[in-house]
């Protein structure tokens, strides 16, 4: 890559990568350091952020370089199907301003597990604690790795060559050095900044490929991709719900769930909207960031499918490695000599960092305010607990970087992004179904969660064996469902058994357990948010049955959307009427987007 950059490409990359780490850096240390010291501002930036600061840490934590670039490569690979993964985020998002996010922010936690501590026991959040520090070390170790692949793709043929080890070390050094000394501030303003030079960088890139002559321009590629085979299209966002990657019954079931986990009950996530100055900013930057997703689905995973195009038009070339699909591409498209080659790759180098950031900053807060200050030392002071934090790190990073050196193949040609999200699946349908039914039931017994979310993975085992070996080798139900079960389809199903586990236990433990009443933390208008949810699904099931029945989609698309746009307007309705600096205003337009989107690209 560097070999085709221009000098002044070169000035640009160095100054920015050097510029960009050291200032947000500096100001988080700067900033800590002229405030109490206390372990809220080491953790939590003293809850400060405004909504443009969590708009841009959810997004700079969510959509990294990393998910740039497998993102782009399931386009190349899969299609348009891939955005699921950005579209289906939005109701998540939603339910984590207007549910959770009242309910979290009125406790004043630092921990989700803390939430589940006061609404179960001390059980469920060491449970909770344990389960995403294991999540956070293997998403660790996947991040080490495609940034230490992408770095090797990037200086190589520059007289620079790096090595997979090579660029393991120094991943580690780097962001070592970054959490364990500038803290939850540094982390904001780092996210912050990629989210800046990443929107710009997937803007450019897709802007960029969908003027190759090839391609024509965004509804050129719909033109060429309508002119081949439909078996051959990669435009279109259902794939058959026996799809071995993306079944389109599996995006509306168990990827939903994944969903849910990550927006509402995820630490690292939902750490940014903990640290928000008030609740206003909090539900702003939820909303800000979910349009911010929805530029992947067309600056990305479109891009990706416009590049399967191009390879195979110019080139005459299809084995290209999907998560060597971006940096092929840039080659192809971006000029050199601008700065904009070198900017690009700025960002794209530094926010293979931020994302690995944010992760340690939520391990740390996790390992040493749950574990440390409640198991270990329980009369450890701020600083005690912060230097704890400190050492964890350090701990974490060598392991992580041990692990990706012998985990992962820097010549895998697999799709990255779907690998993760599968090996991760089996320990979180438990957790989303504790924070749920904690919620919306009053009666859940306090005993439960724990065993719920320990339950998960066993089901899972279980239940994907099953298939596997009896289930998938009867045709009528391979040929609906795959001859191996879909990870999403696994989730859902697992979903369904840890719901019922717990339902079943507290029923019975309630009957004989008389200290147990039912708790207050539930929402006050959980049946009114069910009943309103239920009207939703009814609405769109007419214009579902509809569009099967041949319905033009360019129509049903903009009939769905408008008549989300009036149902939101009637159902968030209160005395005080939305305008356009409600926030109310902005989840509408997000989710009538999004309904569009869901149809037009069927």
């Amino acid at each position: 890559m560097l070999q085709n950059l221009g000098t002044f490409d070169v000035v640009v990359l160095v100054v920015l990568l050097v510029g960009l780490t050291f200032s947000s850096f500096l100001a988080g240390l700067f900033k800590k350091k002229s405030g109490s010291g206390a372990s809220e501002d080491y953790f939590m930036a003293g809850r400060s952020l405004r909504w443009w600061s969590v708009a841009g840490s959810i997004y700079g934590t969510n959509v990294s370089a990393v998910q740039i670039i497998g993102m782009l490569g399931v386009g190349y690979s899969i299609g348009f199907a891939q955005s699921h993964y950005e579209i289906l985020a939005i109701l998540p998002i939603l339910a984590l301003a207007y549910i959770f996010i009242p309910i979290y922010r009125k406790r004043e936690v630092f921990t989700l597990s803390q939430f589940l501590a006061n609404r179960y026991d001390g059980a469920a959040q060491t449970a909770y604690s344990l389960l995403n520090i294991s999540f956070i070390v293997i998403q660790t170790v996947a991040g080490f790795y495609i940034a230490s692949r992408t770095l090797g793709l990037l200086f190589n043929g520059s007289g620079f060559e790096i090595t997979y080890l090579q660029g393991i070390i120094a991943i580690a050094v780097v962001a070592g050095v970054f959490a364990i000394f500038g803290g939850m501030e540094s982390v904001v303003i780092a996210d912050n900044i990629q989210t800046v030079l990443m929107v710009f960088s997937a803007i450019t890139v897709g802007l960029l490929t969908f003027a190759q002559p090839e391609i024509k321009g965004f509804w050129g590629l719909l033109h060429l991709d309508q002119s081949v085979p439909l078996a051959q299209q990669k435009m279109h966002l259902y794939l058959p719900s026996n799809h071995k990657d993306l079944p389109w019954t599996g995006a509306f079931t168990g990827l939903m769930i994944l969903h849910f986990f990550y927006w509402t009950t995820n630490q690292y996530q939902v750490q940014r909207v903990l640290a928000a100055a008030s609740d206003r900013d909090a539900k702003l930057g939820t909303i800000a960031a979910g349009f911010l997703k929805l530029t992947i689905p067309f600056f990305s995973i479109a891009a990706g499918v416009a590049a399967a195009y191009i390879f195979k038009i110019r080139l005459g070339i299809t084995d290209i490695k999907p998560d060597d699909a971006f940096l092929k591409l840039t080659e192809m498209v971006l000029p050199s000599g601008y700065g904009i080659k070198g900017l690009i790759l700025a960002g794209l180098t530094s926010a293979l960092l931020s994302s690995i950031y944010s992760m340690l900053n939520s391990f740390t807060t996790l390992i040493s305010v749950d574990i440390y200050k409640k198991l270990i030392n329980p009369q450890a002071n701020n600083q005690q607990v912060v230097r704890f934090g400190k050492m964890a790190i350090a701990v974490v990073v060598t392991l992580a970087a041990f692990l990706a050196l012998y985990s992962y193949d820097p010549s895998s040609a697999g799709n990255f992004s779907l690998t993760v999200s599968a090996q991760l699946s089996y320990l979180k349908p438990g957790i989303v179904v504790a924070f749920f039914i904690g919620i919306f039931w009053r009666k859940v017994h306090p005993k439960t969660a724990m065993i719920t979310m320990l339950a998960a993975p066993v089901f899972a085992i279980i239940i994907e064996q099953f298939y596997n070996h009896f289930l998938g080798t009867h045709q009528g139900i391979s040929d609906v469902f795959g001859v191996k079960l879909n990870f999403m389809h696994r989730v859902f199903l697992t979903t369904i058994f840890c719901a019922c586990l717990q339902i079943f236990l507290s029923k019975r433990w309630t009957k004989t357990d008389t200290k147990f009443n039912g708790t207050d933390l539930t929402i006050a208008a959980e049946s009114t948010i069910l009943k309103w949810f239920g009207y939703f699904l009814a609405m769109q099931s007419i214009f579902v049955i509809a569009f099967k029945m041949g319905a033009d989609k360019t129509i049903i698309s903009l009939m769905a959307a408008l008549a989300t746009g009036i149902f939101l307007n009637y159902s968030m309705k209160t005395d005080v009427p939305i305008t356009w600096k409600d926030d109310r205003f902005y989840a509408k337009v997000l989710a009538t987007i999004t309904i569009w989107i869901l149809y037009y690209f069927a």
